[in-house]
């Protein structure tokens, strides 16, 4: 089995988490692009979807889901996305698409978070991917100062704007062995708008593609 293959079986094994007449998180990235074409099987059945990137919504528009915007939603039951790393504690880092910021949004608003990754993504410590940081473009360089002190390299991710407006930090040679700590320790930084560790909203329902099927953690 492909990794592309075990990333769409742990995509459509969200369906089953998906309460009928709800507003469904959708978060952004390949294998979340295998849960929106699954999605799209039963867009009847949804009220809508809140999205966290603009690609995610033009390709749920495509598909006829009514894409609402979060202010007007107060809250709803689940959040459907992927990661780029994810511990045993279910902490995870994001961002290597750039989207991290509206995806921690999303995430903070929903009831059940549910990530779907296949088992390349599985660690036991955070910090190889290197770790996004989303900055205000003005505290670029002062911002990169302060994540050297914390022993990262940090690299400013070359032609990317986020949908914010932003620039995308990388921080490479982490080891994250304290997610909350950190992800706390970074956001403290003046100029950073949000950094990729989901630690204080971790995942509540891993569900991870494997050759051998997909396995629910929580």
């Amino acid at each position: 089995m492909t990794q592309d293959e075990m990333k769409r079986n742990a995509a459509r094994a969200a369906l089953a988490f998906i309460p009928a007449n709800t507003i469904v998180g959708v978060g952004t990235g390949s294998t979340v692009n295998h849960f929106i074409d699954a999605l799209g099987e039963i867009k009847a059945q949804i009220a809508g979807a809140v999205s966290s990137s603009e690609q995610s919504t033009a390709r749920l528009k495509a598909l006829g889901i009514p894409v609402l915007d979060l202010n007007t939603v107060e809250r709803f039951s689940v959040y459907i996305d992927g990661a780029d790393e994810i511990n045993p504690q279910r902490h995870m880092i994001k961002g290597g698409g750039a989207a991290l910021t509206r995806e921690k949004i999303v995430a903070a608003v929903a009831e059940t978070f549910i990530c779907i990754v296949d088992n390349s993504k599985q660690v036991d410590v955070l910090g190889k991917f290197p770790l996004p940081v989303e900055v205000i473009p003005m505290a670029a360089a002062y911002v990169s100062r302060e994540l050297a002190k914390l022993g990262g390299r940090p690299v400013v991710r070359e032609n990317v704007i986020t949908d914010n407006g932003n620039l995308i930090i990388d921080v490479h040679d982490l080891q994250i062995t304290d997610p909350l700590a950190t992800e706390q320790q970074i956001n403290g930084i003046v100029g950073v708008v949000t950094n990729g560790i989901f630690a204080h909203r971790c995942a509540d329902i891993v569900l991870v593609g494997t050759a051998e099927g997909t396995q629910t953690l929580k």
